[in-house]
This record gives structure tokens, C-alpha cells and sequence, in this order.
């Protein structure tokens, strides 16, 4: 026994548990569609969103992956994509659960991509008063596509953090 140390706060110390930086942290894609196609001129058009997250960390051993889909419609051009925002996001885990995030985001466009955050507060299901971080980083609209065919689709990678 070391000197000074009683038994009884070596065990006490040992009882002690870091907690992990974030309950969960998960990696996936992210397609995004607009039907009709977006164009410079604003008119109203349907996004839909489908994610899946295909690796998750989580400390709790709940999940290992999960999903998402939406669909909404928005009066938006190529010009005003990326205004700020706010939504409920609803994700579907491995285990049959579903949480819901509630939150704000905004995009941005740096070197040929668009970067989209978006947080909030889990409201709803495992993780339930869990804060959320989830950003999203598609290809940069073509403004050549803008100007005839109109953008139909992006894929990119997105993560998801919840602390």
C-alpha cells in the first residue's frame, strides 16, 4: 500500500470513469436529389434526402450504423441553396430505435464544396437530451448545370456526433 493512501479511497479513485468524448460518432453518405433540377431562377422544388451512416463509435454499445430519409419542398435557385435553416432530422438505428434531432443549420461553399451544418438537440429516442452535430459536404453546384439542365443530384460524405 502506498503511504498515506487508505484502502478505501484507492477504491474509490478506481471506481471513478472517464466519460468518452461523444456518446456517438458515425460516418456515412448522403445523396440529395431536386426534382425538377435547380436553376439560377427560383421556382419551387422537392428535395429529397437519404444518409446512412455505416460506421458508428458509440460508447453506450447501442448502435453500429443507421439512417435517414426526408423530403420536403422549398421555392429556391442555385443562388439562395444555402440559406440557414431549421428541421427535424430522424434517424433510424440498426437496433429498430429511432431518435429525433431538432435544430438549425446553415451551408457554406469553400473550394468547390458545399459544407452543411447542422445542430441541435436530440428530442426524442435513445441519446434523448444528447447534443447533435452533423455536417454534410456535397460538390459545389455547376453553375453550368444551373444555367441549362439544372442540378438534379449530390452525393457526399457526412459524420454525426451526439455528446
Amino acid at each position: 500500500m502506498v503511504m498515506g493512501m487508505s484502502a478505501t479511497s484507492a477504491t474509490a479513485s478506481a471506481s471513478v470513469r472517464v466519460r468518452p468524448p461523444g456518446v456517438v460518432q458515425c460516418t456515412g453518405t448522403e445523396t440529395t436529389t431536386y426534382s425538377p433540377g435547380v436553376l439560377f431562377q427560383a421556382r419551387e422544388i422537392t428535395l429529397s434526402t437519404t444518409g446512412t451512416f455505416t460506421s458508428c463509435l458509440d460508447a453506450t454499445g447501442q448502435v453500429a450504423s443507421g439512417g435517414y430519409g426526408e423530403q420536403f419542398t422549398l421555392f429556391v435557385g442555385c443562388n439562395d441553396l444555402l440559406g440557414p435553416f431549421t428541421g427535424r432530422r430522424t434517424i433510424t438505428w440498426n437496433t429498430g430505435d429511432t431518435s429525433v434531432i431538432t435544430g438549425s443549420g446553415s451551408s457554406t461553399a469553400i473550394a468547390g464544396q458545399v459544407i452543411t451544418t447542422f445542430t441541435g438537440t436530440v428530442t426524442q429516442g435513445p441519446f434523448q437530451g444528447s447534443s447533435a452535430v452533423q455536417t454534410i459536404t456535397l460538390p459545389q453546384l455547376s453553375t453550368l448545370k444551373c444555367l441549362t439542365t439544372g442540378i438534379t443530384d449530390a452525393t457526399g460524405i457526412t459524420t454525426l456526433t451526439l455528446t
